[in-house]
């Protein structure tokens, strides 16, 4: 599920940006989209790699370290795929970029794993000394 949140939200990363240029939203979001795709596979990848060799479980849903590692990855490899297509890579794009991308990928697992310690906690009934 965290995987589908991701690509859903850099797809609309890619869409916002193309209507923020005026330029058809759907006709090329794909060519938009693809190099941060990419990226996001790849961060993906390397967050699961981190996961596995620390023999501590893998949990996309966290912020440290796999939150960091997937947004990094998207950033990071998105802009070198820019790079190599011929796409523009201006600094501010590159921190507009940034920002956004970090404010979706990392901005929705800190509001879950918010609403699931909240969770945890409202669900553990009366807590003793409290109420």
């Amino acid at each position: 599920m965290a995987l589908v949140v991701d690509v859903a939200l850099v797809l609309l990363f890619a869409a916002i940006g193309r209507g923020s240029h005026g330029e058809s939203v759907l006709g090329g979001l794909a060519g938009t989209a693809w190099p941060f795709l990419l990226g996001l596979g790849t961060g993906w990848l390397v967050a699961l790699a981190v996961g596995r060799t620390a023999r501590r479980g893998v949990d996309p849903r966290r912020l440290v370290p796999e939150g960091l590692l997937i947004w990094g990855g998207t950033l990071v490899v998105g802009m070198l795929a820019r790079v190599v297509a011929g796409q523009g890579t201006a600094p501010s794009f590159i921190i507009v970029a940034g920002v956004v991308v970090a404010a979706f990928l990392l901005g929705w697992r800190a509001l879950a794993r918010l609403g699931w310690s909240s969770f945890r906690r409202d669900s553990a009934g009366p807590r003793p000394g409290v109420g």
